[in-house]
């Protein structure tokens, strides 16, 4: 099977208009390189919906980050930052059932399509023309998972999905050289506790002989 060109598909839609765009972001340090390349050809809000990020110090830290980011950073001057409830309940509910899935496993992808929804639901109400995340920035995470689940949750929302793989043309590395140039909060976990304890074992793994 051949994988969708999406970063070629979030091009030509781009390049045909300027349209409105709700994008769903994580943290100031994914948000940054899909800033930089899509900010001047979309009318962008950002939505900040992560109820995995947990505990609510680590939230509100990563979403006081993007919002100084966001701030100081020129090509975003003028875009909003929203911020969607912090529902910790509500990622727990399904994602204790699954404590030693790995990442991109059926935790994962169930706690995407969950801010997904929130995202296109949210964009619904705002009239947006497209929705999108900065999710498909991280080498973590299953783009093509993403868009399919993009995709199916747009035709039952009504709203338009924004394809993206935000990580092509060296995205992911981009973000980097931002973090660094802005002084950006680098988490080394996706921001659930399930995530947090499987770094750690990865850690103590690498540093037994």
């Amino acid at each position: 099977m051949i994988k969708p060109n999406y970063e070629l598909q979030m091009q030509e839609i781009l390049n045909q208009q300027k349209p409105s765009l709700l994008l769903h972001a994580c943290c100031a340090p994914c948000s940054s390189a899909c800033l930089e390349k899509i900010a001047k050809k979309a009318e962008i809000k950002i939505f900040f919906y992560n109820p995995n990020i947990i505990p609510e110090q680590e939230y509100a830290y990563r979403l006081s980050e993007l919002k100084r980011f966001v701030q100081a950073f020129p090509p975003a001057s003028g875009i909003e930052v929203i911020e969607g409830d912090y529902e910790p309940e509500k990622f727990l509910a399904f994602a204790q059932e699954f404590p030693d899935e790995p990442e991109r496993g059926i935790r994962c992808q169930k706690c995407i399509a969950m801010r997904l929804e929130k995202t296109a639901q949210k964009a619904k109400e705002l009239h947006t023309d497209y929705f999108a995340t900065t999710l498909t920035l991280s080498p973590h995470k299953d783009a093509l998972y993403i868009n399919t689940a993009g995709f199916e949750i747009a035709e039952q929302s009504g709203v338009f999905w924004l394809p993206t793989d935000f990580k092509k043309k060296e995205g992911y590395k981009r973000s980097i050289e931002l973090s660094r140039e802005y002084c950006l909060y680098r988490q080394d976990f996706c921001g659930c506790p399930f995530s947090k304890k499987n770094r750690e074992a990865e850690k103590i793994q690498k540093q037994t002989p």
